[in-house]
């Protein structure tokens, strides 16, 4: 099973009563053609939304057109996307948390993107005031350094080797400290899969606040868990 969540930071007024009823009120419809000549009706809206003094989730649903090859012919299909999104303070600040599909190539960027510059112009009339967190590379270090026999991977990147972009870590090699100090003087920890042994899952971390759950668990408990561990790192 693997959840992958990505974590934005609302910079703008974040009165939760005011952002709930935006949300609610919120629907575009646009028109558009099929190949056949059907004229259809795509749809976004917010749906499932609830709220109460601490938080306010809901699901972003989009719909959109997309072609797959069938019998080495294009066909058309209308598809329906919805992701999971969350909004919670936390010490001061006012997080978004999008669910979003895994797919072959990864996490969705696209998607979780373009729900956060969507829900920023719905909530504040234009893109900008929702915007990517950062969770210093030294965050991640201690992360692996505090249990290093929990990390399963690290990434390094902005590498300074010649045409070496990315270095990693895994298997045998996580135990060979002199090979990942070796690693830090070339680099800056991106990625970090590790076992959170007192939850019994394991999860991959990105600096850009992309955070992975790789083991069985509900989508409630592992935003209970980003709630918990996770928004404290984040600069």
């Amino acid at each position: 099973m693997v959840l992958p969540v990505k974590i934005f930071e609302i910079k703008g007024d974040a009165n939760l009563s005011v952002m709930g009823q935006k949300l609610k009120d919120f629907r575009e419809e646009e028109p558009y053609e099929m190949g056949d000549g059907r004229k259809l009706t795509l749809v976004t809206e917010i749906l499932d939304l609830k709220q109460d003094e601490e938080a306010i989730s809901g699901s972003f649903s989009r719909d959109f057109a997309r072609s797959r090859l069938f019998r080495r012919e294009a066909v058309e299909a209308l598809v329906t996307e919805e992701a999971p999104f969350w909004i919670r303070p936390f010490k001061g600040k006012v997080f978004l948390m999008v669910m979003a599909p895994s797919v072959a190539r990864g996490v969705k960027k696209l998607l979780t993107n373009h729900i956060a510059n969507k829900i920023s112009e719905v909530l504040y009339g234009k893109v900008g005031f929702i915007v990517e967190v950062r969770i210093p590379d030294d965050s991640l270090r201690r992360l692996h350094e505090s249990n290093p026999q929990a990390t399963k991977l690290i990434w390094f990147d902005d590498i300074d080797i010649p045409s070496i972009e990315k270095l990693c870590l895994a298997g045998s090699g996580l135990a060979d400290t002199s090979l990942y100090r070796d690693y830090l003087q070339h680099g800056r920890i991106w990625y970090v899969v590790f076992e959170v042994q007192r939850r019994g899952i394991t999860v991959g971390v990105t600096r850009n606040g992309v955070v992975t759950l790789f083991s069985k668990s509900t989508a409630d408990e592992f935003i209970k868990y980003l709630l918990k561990d996770l928004l404290g790192l984040i600069q």
